[in-house]
């Protein structure tokens, strides 16, 4: 199979790469795209090695080798070594009001038959309460945990 995305590094990006290797102050995560990035440099200075010599070196995936080429190609250097910013968007399920709610809930004796609270007891009293659609006993938690 042909390549379709190369990767030349100039001698200062070559440079620039060899020193974030070298020194181990950055991300792991950026160190593996810099090193992927200097085995698969086709540049005199590079070792110019199959996307499989890589995987065998380093132990990286194929996938992610030719995605941070393609990456280098399109978008750069600091592009290629950083990771791409999401864009999903979460949707709060508890506003302030019904955090409040939750917390006067969880303050209050536990209901009959129960020696306290438990999380699945509060997101459910919470849907019946209809403070809210549908809680998680995970979202009840990260919310108790951040008032306390």
């Amino acid at each position: 199979m042909r390549k379709k995305y190369h990767v030349d590094l100039s001698e200062a990006e070559h440079k620039q790469l060899l020193a974030l290797t070298r020194k181990g102050k950055s991300s792991a995560l950026k160190q593996v795209r810099a090193r992927i990035l200097l085995q698969a440099d086709r540049s005199r200075h590079g070792l110019s090695r199959s996307d499989a010599e890589i995987h065998e070196a380093l132990g990286v995936a194929v996938s992610t080798i030719e995605r941070i080429r393609q990456r280098f190609a399109e978008e750069g250097l600091e592009a290629a070594l950083e990771r791409r910013p999401t864009t999903r968007q979460y949707e709060r399920l508890l506003d302030g009001e019904a955090e409040a709610h939750l917390i006067a809930i969880a303050c209050s004796d536990p209901p009959e038959g129960q020696a306290r609270w438990t999380l699945r007891l509060l997101a459910n009293k919470m849907v019946v309460l209809e403070h809210c659609d549908r809680v998680s006993k995970d979202t009840v938690r990260r919310t108790l945990k951040k008032t306390r």
